[in-house]
């Protein structure tokens, strides 16, 4: 860092600050052309695979309820078979303690078979419920799909358009950063973040600052005219540089 500040004085410094925020408000303009375009991608993908998820736990509760109904109808089955055969033992018992034990395990087996196809009802009811379910989850995925995919098209086409300019500038940007000290560098960046505008460096207009347009005093206008000194605004911390080092006439300065 040392190095840095011994190889540029303070207008150096400055110069290359303006320049600097000069080639990064290009790309945030390029940036501006995207628009919510990457969000609204973003936001699409993560919308689609939560419709994804969904559908594979619909599909796994299907299959769950499917092979309850395997069991329930093995269980039904079981039940028949038995009643058939307590049925016929009714026919060889030897007293009525026997007929009555058999008559009741019938009974049973006929409440089991009716708990049985109750369970299959309901499964089937659920299952018929998912699907639908699945239908509309499915209708969603495409339309989201589609969506995703003109916006994707929209996006890539912009970026195509100004991937090579963002590159270049970024390159110019990065030569310039390397130029001025760490901690002023630091100092402007966490200026651009915090202006709505990303503007971290302004030249005065009409005797005010060039990023909230609040008055500057004649001696502090003064001050910044001789560049001795890194100069920020009262009011809205932005870094100040006259006119002149911008390239902008003082005639024009006063006009904008």
């Amino acid at each position: 860092m040392a190095k840095k500040e011994q190889e540029l004085t303070v207008e150096e410094r400055l110069k290359a600050l303006y320049q600097l925020q000069k080639i990064l408000s290009e790309v945030d303009r390029i940036k501006t052309l995207r628009g919510d375009l990457p969000l609204e991608v973003q936001d699409l993908e993560d919308t689609i695979q939560g419709l994804q998820t969904r559908l594979g736990n619909f599909n796994e509760q299907i299959a769950a309820l499917k092979e309850d109904i395997t069991r329930q109808e093995a269980a039904r089955n079981e039940a028949i078979a038995l009643i058939d055969k307590y049925t016929k033992d009714q026919d060889n018992v030897r007293n009525n303690r026997e007929y009555d034990y058999l008559t009741k395990e019938i009974e049973y087996q006929h409440l089991n078979i009716e708990l049985a196809e109750k369970k299959i009802n309901e499964a089937a009811r659920k299952i018929e419920f998912i699907g639908t379910e699945i239908e509309g989850a499915k209708e969603q995925l495409l339309d989201h799909e589609h969506v995703l995919e003109e916006k994707k098209s929209e996006l890539n086409e912009i970026v195509s358009e100004t991937k090579q300019s963002e590159e270049k500038l970024r390159e110019q940007a990065k030569r310039i950063e390397n130029k001025i000290d760490d901690r002023l560098l630091t100092a402007f960046k966490r200026i651009r973040k915090n202006a709505r505008n990303g503007l971290g460096v302004v030249y005065v207009q009409r005797n005010a600052c060039g990023g909230c347009f609040n008055r500057i005093p004649p001696q502090r206008q003064m001050e910044i005219k001789m560049r001795k000194k890194i100069i920020v605004c009262e009011y809205c911390g932005r870094i100040l540089v006259d006119p002149a080092l911008a390239g902008v006439s003082d005639a024009d300065a006063k006009n904008s």
